[in-house]
């Protein structure tokens, strides 16, 4: 005599004929494209931003900035090859995490599509004043004016 727990898994495959095996399911992260010679990458790699206190001290200690509208750009010349980012955003300025996220999201962007223009230094992007009523468009502006008034 069979017993009841020997046929479950029989009984369970019965159950969902809908499954598809794990073969032939395939992430976007697999396929992998060539990468074109000629154009640069658009990534936020590891040597592009600044991770260390010390890299965040030396900035702040150089006390050279730009100012705008809700940002504050905060800039020192690295004597290496690009320009490296560094986000600092207060919770006292912007209290929800989304909101915060946000922010970040927007300079680091607002970085990978001027990085090949700026000159090398190290930059830190502070968020000045509360964007209460801003837009995403306002912030956005503020942050590529910024960006802009960096010389090569």
């Amino acid at each position: 005599m069979v017993s009841w727990f020997a046929r479950a898994p029989v009984v369970a495959a019965m159950c969902w004929p809908l499954v598809a095996p794990r073969a032939v399911i395939a992430s976007q992260s697999d396929v992998s494209e060539p990468a074109e010679s000629g154009v640069a990458s658009q990534g936020f790699p590891a040597e592009f931003r600044l991770c260390k206190t010390d890299d965040y001290s030396s900035v702040f200690a150089f006390r050279r900035a730009y100012r705008g509208r809700f940002f504050n750009l905060h800039y020192r010349p690295n004597g290496g090859a690009s320009a490296r980012l560094g986000v600092v955003v207060a919770k006292k300025l912007a209290r929800r995490a989304v909101l915060r996220n946000l922010v970040k999201r927007l300079a680091r962007e607002a970085f990978r599509h001027r990085r090949a223009g700026l000159p090398a230094h190290d930059l830190i992007v502070r968020l000045a004043a509360p964007p209460k009523e801003a837009s995403r468009r306002e912030l956005r502006d503020d942050l590529e004016s910024l960006l802009l008034r960096l010389r090569p």
